[in-house]
């Protein structure tokens, strides 16, 4: 066995043990950890932003995409969300333990479902270090323990919010082994971690469609994932004008380097003129490329032609793709076909067309009258999310406290014998 191997081995032995103290531990210890995490971050502000400095100075030196960058960088409101992020966690009620549809059988037994802990969590991210703290939280709260494996990029920011994490389990009295982050940057290591079934439960991959494709076909190990965000919103024949033009604004700019961004952006042929007439100035003045068939082109003479690649790309960056369509069928079938089952988002006041794309649009989040990017953990009450699934089995859409637990059937008797 290499060093390497034995390096994540240790690890992971660790995480095991650290998981069966967890399983037993009190919802109150467990709060009392979060809420001294968020304080040791908010206590460690100037630290976490001086080790991010480091690593953007980094990223800079080495040409990384801005989109990285962005993705990369900690502000003070960044910060700010960590800490909320944690507190929500520990607000929120704890489904360890809950038991479900407990029923008397005709043999006299009770038999139902008790919520628990998946056991040890792998989580391999890039870029984000933000979600050093929200993964910590999460699977803390749901019993689990975490071993987070961050990019080599945000190494000096993942150590240093680490730092605060394991500070807070400390101070409640639980194991710091309940959360390690690997501060090994080989790629090796990955390799490891995702075939260590004796000790890892669940791989969780968040970062781009390479790194999960990667991950998806090495580990041994179930993946909770998500490919990547193609997410749509598409303007209706009976959208009100200013709020489409409102919601599509926001869905694109209000940041670019994100799952939920906007990719595409679908309008209906009766109102096309008069939205992109108001759209197309608003991002062309931010700078966003415009890249649309043939009828969006001749609507706006600044847009480009699109070509068939555009309608399945996550751009990440500031560039949209637009279609007219005929007719709500189009929209549902177009997404359904070229979306990536991510978020979708319909702008309509006609009750049975929004109902029709809450039924139809085949995706872990589907919206009515709202902005993609609200696709977030903390914007749907989860405290924060570890990430966001598009698999149909187990977890869907943003992955919350329910979504880090399994069940297992209880049986409860007083004598009961089978015959």
């Amino acid at each position: 066995m290499g060093e390497l191997q034995q390096y994540v081995q240790k690890i992971g032995r660790r995480a095991r043990e650290a998981s069966r103290f967890l399983a037993r531990t009190s919802t109150a210890k467990k709060d009392d950890a979060l809420r001294f995490m968020a304080s040791e971050i908010a206590k460690n502000e100037d630290v976490l932003l001086a080790a991010n400095a480091r690593d953007v100075a980094r990223a800079r030196q080495d040409n990384l995409e801005e989109a990285l960058i962005d993705r990369l960088s900690l502000t003070p409101i960044n910060i700010k969300g960590m800490i909320e992020g944690l507190e929500q966690i520990a607000d929120l009620p704890d489904p360890i333990g809950e038991i479900d549809g407990l029923h008397y059988r005709p043999t006299g037994i009770q038999v139902g479902r008790m919520r628990v802990p998946l056991g040890v969590i792998g989580i391999i991210y890039e870029s984000r270090p933000n979600v050093t703290a929200d993964a910590a939280g999460l699977c803390l709260k749901a019993g689990n323990s975490a071993i987070l494996r961050g990019g080599s990029e945000a190494i000096h920011s993942n150590q240093a919010i680490a730092a605060c994490v394991k500070e807070g389990l400390k101070r409640a009295g639980l194991p710091e082994d309940a959360v390690q982050v690997i501060d090994v940057v080989d790629r090796e290591v990955v390799s490891h971690l995702v075939k260590m079934t004796e000790f890892v439960d669940v791989i969780v991959p968040r970062g781009g469609k390479g790194l999960i494709e990667m991950i998806s076909r090495e580990s041994a190990i179930p993946v909770i994932k998500h490919l990547h965000g193609v997410c749509h919103v598409y303007i209706d024949a009976f959208a009100d004008i200013d709020k489409a033009v409102q919601i599509a604004d926001n869905a694109k700019t209000q940041r670019y380097g994100t799952c939920n961004t906007m990719e595409s952006l679908l309008v209906h042929t009766s109102v096309a003129g008069d939205v992109l007439k108001k759209l197309a100035p608003i991002y062309l003045a931010k700078q966003v490329e415009l890249r649309g068939d043939k009828r969006a082109c001749s609507l706006v003479p600044a847009m480009t032609q699109a070509s068939q690649e555009d309608w399945v790309t996550e751009y990440l960056a500031p560039i949209l793709s637009i279609k007219v369509v005929d007719s709500l069928d189009e929209a549902i079938d177009h997404i359904n076909a070229f979306g990536s089952h991510h978020t979708d988002a319909i702008v309509t006041d006609h009750f049975g067309h929004a109902q029709r794309f809450l039924t139809e649009v085949d995706s872990s989040s589907v919206m009515v009258n709202a902005s993609t990017r609200f696709a977030d953990g903390f914007e749907y009450g989860l405290g924060a999310e570890i990430g966001i699934s598009t698999d149909k089995i187990h977890a869907r859409g943003p992955v919350g406290l329910e979504g880090l637990t399994s069940q297992k059937y209880i049986v409860i008797g007083d004598g009961h014998i089978r015959g």
